[in-house]
């Protein structure tokens, strides 16, 4: 007899999180002034990046198959995935770089394959859902530590076993604020730590050619683990982790994230490489968003103090954030409210997004709206 699957339990379950006022869903928006998307740089919507990729894409020597039709390790790999991971670990100040599907899948990655059981794995409380989902799959021991909390971290590392990974993110995507990687750099050597950054939503915007804020702060060679994230500033798809050639040839060899999955297409690559040669020839995107920051923190309206592009508004309780994001909407800018269970209770946002597209007069009208509310 076929099990009867359990449509009321999930029923149930979405009728909970509607009463909630949490319920997610999908939605398109037309004519909407952005201050919601990770587009920090423009990058996703620049024509003559996007004609690069095109003629790029047109002079491959592959271009007789839609996908890459396999994983790496079997049909999968070709001459510009090496080519592509070469530049990478060139700008980002590193021996090697591991291309992977997405940056939720090169966490999950990393951190399912690199502690062994009997280790410590420390994250910082607001990492993100996919380093902690990696963090579920392996068989290490593993704390949070409050955020950005040096005291915290130091007293779980005294008592934790076994070899200690430590997990943060160089700019947190729920408030935009910056990791202490200088002191968290100094921990690491002291206790003899392995630190991994998530360098997400700092690729593109910080660091010489989009390096990242590790590359920026000079602290490459005390960080052995990065991950860069292209969803965001670099305006394309994928991700990297970039670190020696061992770690490389290691994910290779058990990285379960990498060894069992598709390729992503030669089009994803091309795309990625160049986008990189883009901002190399376009550093003065980074010196904008950078000036569109300054001038709207100093309109002294954000909640958490935030140098990146990231600018948080908390507004308490489902019903509240939602209510003020279609307020903002109405007005025909389109910002989304951050709702727990996403966030903590009790810290729902507007989460505004700057972009050098972002016109001095659309700000100017935005912090407007934003101080009536």
């Amino acid at each position: 007899m076929q099990k009867e699957i359990p449509q009321n339990q999930w029923k149930n379950a979405l009728n909970k999180r509607s009463e909630e006022n949490s319920l997610r869903n999908i939605k398109t928006t037309h004519g909407l002034i952005d201050f919601s998307s990770n587009d920090y740089l423009s990058l996703a919507r620049n024509t003559d990046l996007l004609n690069a990729v095109k003629q790029a894409y047109e002079n491959a020597a592959i271009i007789n198959k839609l996908g890459s039709t396999g994983s790496r390790l079997i049909t999968g790999n070709n001459e510009y995935f090496e080519k592509t991971e070469s530049f990478l670990a060139q700008t980002h100040h590193a021996e090697a770089a591991l291309l992977f599907n997405s940056g939720y899948v090169a966490n999950m990655a990393v951190f399912s394959t690199l502690p062994q059981r009997g280790d410590t794995i420390l994250f910082d409380e607001l990492s993100h859902a996919c380093i902690k989902d990696g963090i579920r799959l392996n068989h290490a021991d593993h704390f949070p530590f409050l955020h950005n909390d040096l005291d915290s971290l130091e007293k779980k590392i005294k008592k934790a076993k076994g070899q200690v990974y430590i997990a943060v993110e160089s700019v947190y995507s729920m408030d935009g604020d910056f990791a202490p990687l200088n002191e968290l750099a100094e921990l690491s050597e002291k206790y003899n730590a392995l630190l991994i950054v998530d360098e997400a939503h700092s690729t593109g915007v910080f660091g010489q050619n989009g390096a990242g804020l590790v590359c920026e702060l000079g602290l490459e060679n005390k960080i052995p683990i990065r991950i860069h994230t292209f969803g965001k500033a670099m305006g394309c798809h994928g991700a990297a982790v970039v670190g020696s050639q061992t770690l490389k040839d290691y994910l290779i060899n058990f990285s379960r994230p990498f060894i069992f999955t598709t390729a992503m297409s030669l089009h994803s690559v091309l795309s990625i490489l160049e986008a990189y040669k883009f901002l190399t020839s376009n550093n003065l995107l980074q010196a904008d968003i950078k000036n569109k920051i300054q001038k709207f923190t100093s309109s002294n309206l954000s909640s958490i103090k935030s140098f990146s592009p990231i600018q948080v508004i908390i507004i308490p309780g489902n019903d509240q954030a939602r209510k003020s994001a279609n307020f903002l909407q109405d007005h025909g800018f389109d910002i989304r409210p951050i709702l727990s269970p996403t966030v903590k209770t009790g810290s729902e946002r507007l989460r505004i997004c700057l972009h050098t597209f972002n016109s001095d007069e659309e700000m100017a009208l935005l912090t407007e709206l934003l101080k009536t509310i």
